[in-house]
Order: structure tokens, then C-alpha cells, then sequence
């Protein structure tokens, strides 16, 4: 372990109060991104209003902050004027104003899968990090020393992890990853004050257990940071691929809870109900992408809606109370699925499982969507999303064992997409060529702004209510979904091109001080 002081330490500090209170997170201050999402919602909307259409073009780097080797995966959090910024083994902490490094601390070397890193989570005065090993560790939100470290599960049997802790009041939700076969997908619920696991919740039951549904499968994992509905007290995951992954007769039937949409509670980690949208999946689709929460109309009716724009192409529109689907329509090119249930969940048709002589399947392994994050504007009610047309061809064989992988080639055809989905009939209102597989999630504004990324290496603005282009740079592979907040009367957007975290602001006299 390694922990670098700098001497802005006591500056950056003395400027605002230590710590967060979780009921800050039911309505996150405008100077503040305190978790994954940036709220319980998912939406990625930010009410912020001084960057508009009008001056976008004229962003300025305010500053940048170098991270250590590779690129990075995850969101930044900022509570009281500090950024924490993860990688594999890594987090910083960073003065929000300025760029400057407070402290720094590395997890000690491990052969774990360093594939990448969500974020962090902050509660009171604990900042967590989980690591590739699958520990987590809690951390002095002063100077990064650590206060305790405990095991999320066993590496050695193939687990990894990857998220971004969700903070639900004093419940510390963590997910694990892991493709190996025979791993259960796991969620744990650990206090923060503590390190202590409360309950565990499985979506594939340990091998054995009896009256498990799965059919014999295995995985599911929820390495992806859920949402919470705190007046339903309902926390919403998207989980993972069955294994073994593309040898689909070994485990009958659906599957269930994977490649699934699932609410459970989070004092209990009792499932409420669970929606399938991959069953039976044989081309590892996970369906753990972000479950938006909004509360509108739908149908001409008032509702509790969940939106998920999944993997498997399909976009689907859930009544959160209950799980019942209100809308399925492909957003992306999907050639898998020979109907829709009663439902809402697509049909696999067995004429595009993997198969000896291979099947031309869209989309591809990579999926419709995939990990980045969308973004929900209540104004024009779009569901914007990173897509992708693609198509793969998938093998099997049983020379090839009769579990795990088979291969597949996945490169055929693709092209990238952000497109803007009418969420009550699930049409595409625009879209905006991003060119390869995109890496960068979306973020929303209340002016009618639309930040993302693209395999171009740029992070640009577009007009939420057509696509249109406004603004672009280029800064290195866009990696994360860019943030926004607002200190001293001036607003930032935080993105990471890279290894580099880059803050854009508008020039300093462009900005409004605040009203005294």
C-alpha cells in the first residue's frame, strides 16, 4: 500500500466539511456528484444550466489530472469539493477546483483480471474502493490510510470485481464479476461502519440448492452499480450471462435470474420480482446495464417507470412496482429472437445458437449496448444511448468440452451509434455516427445538451432535441460517462480521455458568481 500526501492537503480540506451524509444522496446538492450515477435515478441529467447551446463552443480546459497506466474506466464522485478517481488498485483523491492531488492510494500487487474500474462510494468519513481481487476497502476520507479490508469473495475460484459500491443508507451493496463456470451470482450487502457482510443475494443459487430455477446454471453477475427507488425501498441490478457461457443444452430452460433485470430490497436482499430479457442466453449477452428509474406517462397514464437499453438490442420499458413490461422494441440491429412473449421478453430462435458450422448472429458479443452508462432527458423524454449494429458469428461443438467457451468471431461488421429513443414508443428520434464500438457513456443537461464520446478519439456536445453537433475535442479514448457540477458559481463537465482526466469550464469571465 502506498499513500502520497501533497501539501494542498490541508487547503483543499479546510474548504468544506468532511464526509457525506447518506440522505444527501435522495437529492444530491448542485456542487456535488456523490455516486456512481450521480443520483438514485440513473438518469445522468443534470439540472445545471450556465453551459447551453449557445456557448458549449466555447469550453476551455480549466485542468487535468494524470491517472497511472491504461485508460480510465470509471465515473469520478465529488463530495465537498473532492474528486475520488479509481483504476485497477488505484484511487486519487483530487481538489475539485484545481486539479491537484490530496492523496493517493495503491492496493498491493495481485494476479487478479485487471479489466478495468467503475468508481468508488463514499459514507460519512469512509471512502471504499473494490479491488480486482475482490476485496473491499474502506479508507480514511482525510488521508487514504485503511481502516479495514475485507473479502467480497474468493478470487481463486475465478471471481473479479470491478463496480462501484452503492451507498442505500447504511447498506454498502457490492457486486462480483467472473465468467468462470460454477461461480453463483453474488451480491453482497456489507456495513460500512464495520466491513461485516449483512445478507447475501443470489440470482443463480450455489450449485446444489435446493428448488434453485436456474436450470442448472450458473453466473449472473451484478457487476454493474444498480438504482435505488427510495419510496418503493427497491434497489433495481441488471444481471449478467448464464454460464457455462455458449453451451446452452448442459442448463435447460431460462435460467432465471440471468441475463435479467431484478428488484430487491435492500434491508432484506428478498427478490421482489425479476424480468428476464435474455432467457436461455447463449451469446453472452449480460443484461447488466443501467436500469433508469423516471416517473412520468406512459400509455396516457401516470408512472413508476424503469428503462434498461440492453446488450441483447432490445429496449425495455418496466412498471417498477411490479416488474410488468410496458414496452419492448429492438434499438439496435437484432436477428436472435423470432418474437416477443407475453411478457415483454424476447424468444431466443434456435436457429441462431452457436452451432459447428457457426451462425451469423446480431448483435455481436460486444452487444446493442453495452458497460457505458446512458442518459434519461425529462424534457424531451429521450433515453440516450451508446449502440451499436453488429453482427458475429458464433461456433460450438462438443470437442470442445462440455462446458465453457466455444468461439466466435466477433468482428464481422460493426458501427456505432448514440441514439435517441422515444421511451414511450421506443422509435428512434435521431442518432449520431460515432463511428467504431463507442467506450464513453452520456450525460444530459436541462439546457438541451447531450455530452459523449466516440471511437474517434473526441468527447463532443450535441442538441438533445435533434443530434445536431455543437461541440467537440479530441482527447484520447473517451472511457467513462462525462460528469458535471458547479463550485463557486462556475460549472464544470469532467471527462477522461484516456489515462487523463480532463475539466472543461467556461472562461472564468463567461461565468456567474454566485447570488449573495
Amino acid at each position: 500500500m502506498v499513500t502520497l500526501p501533497v501539501a494542498c492537503c490541508a487547503l483543499a480540506f479546510a474548504q468544506s466539511p468532511l464526509g457525506l451524509d447518506p440522505a444527501t444522496l435522495l437529492k444530491p446538492p448542485a456542487d456535488s456528484w456523490p455516486t456512481y450515477h450521480g443520483d438514485y435515478s440513473g438518469k445522468r441529467h443534470s439540472r445545471l444550466t450556465q453551459i447551453t447551446p449557445d456557448n458549449v463552443h466555447q469550453l476551455t480546459v480549466a485542468w487535468t489530472f494524470q491517472g497511472a497506466g491504461g485508460g480510465i474506466k470509471a465515473s469520478p464522485i465529488l463530495v465537498n469539493g473532492v474528486i475520488y478517481l479509481t483504476m485497477p488498485d488505484n484511487i486519487w483523491a483530487i481538489d475539485a477546483r484545481s486539479g491537484r492531488q490530496i492523496w493517493r492510494y495503491t492496493y498491493p500487487p495481485n494476479q487478479a483480471f485487471h479489466i478495468g474500474h467503475r468508481g468508488a462510494a463514499v459514507y460519512k468519513d469512509t471512502v471504499f474502493l473494490t479491488t480486482p481481487d475482490c476485496h473491499l476497502v474502506a479508507l480514511d476520507i482525510k488521508d487514504g490510510k485503511v481502516k479495514w479490508d475485507v473479502v467480497i469473495a474468493d478470487a481463486k475460484k475465478g471471481f473479479w470485481s470491478t463496480n462501484a459500491p452503492l451507498l442505500i443508507r447504511d447498506h454498502l451493496l457490492v457486486g462480483v464479476s467472473g465468467d468462470f463456470d460454477n461461480l453463483p451470482g453474488t451480491l453482497k450487502s456489507i456495513d460500512p461502519e464495520t466491513g461485516k457482510t449483512q445478507w447475501i443475494f443470489y440470482t443463480t443459487p450455489p450449485p446444489g440448492t435446493p428448488g434453485s430455477i436456474s436450470g442448472g446454471a450458473t453466473g449472473g453477475q451484478m457487476w454493474m452499480t444498480g438504482t435505488y427507488d427510495p419510496d418503493l425501498n427497491l434497489v433495481y441490478l441488471g444481471t449478467g450471462n448464464p454460464t457455462p457461457v455458449l453451451n446452452g443444452p448442459v442448463r435447460p430452460g431460462d435460467n432465471k435470474w440471468t441475463g435479467s433485470i431484478v428488484a430487491v430490497n435492500p434491508d432484506t436482499g428478498k427478490l421482489a420480482w425479476g424480468f428476464q430479457a435474455v432467457p436461455h442466453d447463449t451469446h453472452d449477452w449480460d443484461a447488466a446495464e443501467v436500469p433508469v428509474l423516471v416517473d412520468g406517462t406512459f400509455g396516457g397514464a401516470p408512472r413508476k417507470m424503469l428503462m434498461q437499453a440492453s446488450r441483447n438490442g432490445y429496449f425495455f420499458v418496466l412498471d417498477r412496482t411490479n416488474g410488468k413490461n410496458l414496452l419492448t422494441k429492438p434499438f439496435a440491429t437484432v436477428n436472435w429472437a423470432k418474437g416477443i412473449d407475453e411478457n415483454g421478453s424476447p424468444i431466443p430462435d434456435p436457429e441462431k445458437e452457436p452451432a459447428r458450422d457457426g451462425r451469423l448472429v446480431s448483435p455481436n458479443e460486444g452487444g446493442g449496448t453495452n458497460y457505458r452508462s446512458p442518459s434519461f432527458d425529462p424534457r424531451t423524454g429521450l433515453f440516450i444511448v451508446s449502440a451499436q449494429d453488429a453482427y458475429g458469428i458464433y461456433f460450438f461443438k462438443p470437442e470442445h468440452g462440455a462446458y465453457g467457451w466455444a468461439g466466435a468471431d466477433y468482428g464481422v461488421y460493426g458501427k456505432g451509434m448514440l441514439r435517441a429513443i422515444d421511451y414511450q414508443t421506443g422509435k428512434i428520434r435521431w442518432e449520431h455516427d460515432i463511428g467504431g464500438e463507442g467506450s464513453a457513456g452520456v450525460l444530459t443537461t436541462d439546457t438541451g445538451l447531450t455530452f459523449s464520446g466516440d471511437a474517434a478519439n473526441s468527447v463532443f456536445a450535441l442538441r438533445t432535441s435533434d443530434g445536431a453537433t455543437l461541440w467537440h475535442s479530441t482527447i484520447g479514448r473517451v472511457g467513462n460517462g462525462p460528469i458535471t457540477y458547479e463550485l463557486d458559481g462556475r460549472q464544470f463537465m469532467l471527462v477522461a480521455g484516456g489515462s487523463v482526466l480532463y475539466a472543461w469550464a467556461l472562461p472564468e469571465k463567461m461565468s456567474v458568481p454566485p447570488a449573495r
